[in-house]
């Protein structure tokens, strides 16, 4: 998760330039899909694009990550945490260790 200090760094870049009124959730979210696009096409013809290349797009969407995180008011660590937790008991590990096909316990 990001530390407070990287998550500081840019409220304070946002707020530096009166971005805040742009960054609504839904432009947000779009700049989220948009980056995340520009990172899978890094891979597109290659498994083994330039690491700076990929390092400063994951930037990108991490970074839009947490500025829809502080713009929601929600704290990254709590909801990845609770997704985590529903996601292990919907895919526990007996039924999905060294397995791409997932197995859902049966109800």
């Amino acid at each position: 998760m990001p530390s407070a200090q990287t998550t500081e760094a840019l409220r304070t870049f946002v707020e530096a330039r009166d971005w805040s009124a742009f960054h609504t959730p839904e432009n947000l979210a779009k700049s989220i899909s948009i980056e995340a696009a520009e990172l899978l096409e890094l891979y597109q013809w290659t498994e083994s694009p330039d690491q700076q290349h990929v390092e400063d797009e994951l930037a990108d969407v991490v970074s839009y990550c947490i500025h829809l995180a502080n713009r929601l008011g929600v704290d990254l660590d709590e909801i990845v945490m609770r997704k985590l937790a529903k996601t292990e008991r919907k895919y526990p590990v007996e039924l999905n260790q060294g397995t791409i096909n997932k197995h859902e316990p049966q109800a």
